[in-house]
């Protein structure tokens, strides 16, 4: 539930652009500079964020993969800026507002962006090395209903090169239906990079996933998942989830909140739960 500046653009030399050839070329100078808006738009990230940005050059290899179709190559295009910018939001650490901090450490804050409405961030650690973390919010996606009583199902409808797919996610009712059943169309790209992973995704429309009987289509992003080894302890993980929602319907923004800072407490729960079976 499953999205600052990577440095694509230096990855994107002349010697690719010019072996590139139509709607290709023009897709990665588009997405250059794009890239380039957003690095001059960054605001003071911290050391973790600049490492992942300068290490990132995976848009230009998969770029030379395969030719990608122009609907194809917005996908693409938009996990790129949900991730920038969710990199960005959380690169700012000024304004945030704790709104729940658990027992066991667990800390929920948010902030209001003018661009994006109230954004909520998530700071736990798991008692798991990164790559089980990292399998089971990626390589599993699909299988977060079976674990996670917010999500009714998680389902893949199209894998666009290594890094970016399509789904569609179904969330449960709220207890007393409070917020009723919400569905979700999103674009996710996942970056791994060293000792870092992030994971981030916004809504897309997608054209074979019309609205569903019984849902309300809900919309998010920009949102991502941060994981990095715990400094000292490389069997645990430190997961930061960045969560933007809008709900859609008449609901209060009392409850919305609520909800939202209940819903990211209760899914590092689960995720530890999970994980330790």
């Amino acid at each position: 539930m499953l999205p600052a500046t990577f440095k694509l653009c230096a990855a994107i030399s002349y010697r690719h652009l010019r072996n590139m050839t139509g709607l290709r070329r023009q897709a990665a100078v588009a997405i250059s500079q794009e890239l380039s808006k957003l690095a001059c738009r960054g605001t003071g990230p911290s050391t973790w964020i600049n490492q992942v940005r300068r290490r990132s050059s995976l848009l230009s290899s998969r770029l030379e993969e395969k030719p990608f179709s122009e609907m194809e190559m917005s996908y693409i295009k938009q996990g790129e800026e949900a991730l920038q910018k969710s990199l960005s939001i959380l690169g700012d650490q000024d304004g945030w507002k704790t709104e729940t901090v658990v027992d066991n450490g667990d800390k929920v804050q948010s902030k209001v962006l003018p661009d994006v409405g109230r954004v909520f961030r998530l700071e736990v650690v798991v008692d798991q090395p990164l790559d089980t973390v990292y399998s089971e919010l990626v390589d599993n996606m699909e299988q977060m209903g079976d674990w996670n009583p917010n999500v009714r199902e998680v389902k893949i409808l199209q894998k666009i090169g290594k890094d970016t797919v399509i789904t569609h996610e179904k969330a449960a009712a709220t207890p007393g239906n409070i917020v009723g059943p919400r569905d979700f169309v999103s674009v996710r790209c996942s970056k791994r990079r060293g000792s870092t992973c992030v994971l981030a995704g916004m809504s897309t429309k997608y054209g074979a996933m019309p609205e569903q009987e019984g849902f309300v289509r809900a919309e998010n992003g920009p949102t991502c998942m941060i994981l990095r080894p715990l400094p000292g302890s490389p069997s645990q993980t430190k997961l930061i989830w960045l969560l933007s929602i809008d709900l859609k319907g008449w609901l209060p923004k009392t409850i919305i909140n609520q909800v939202l800072s209940q819903t990211q407490v209760d899914f590092a729960n689960h995720l530890r739960e999970r994980l330790a079976r």
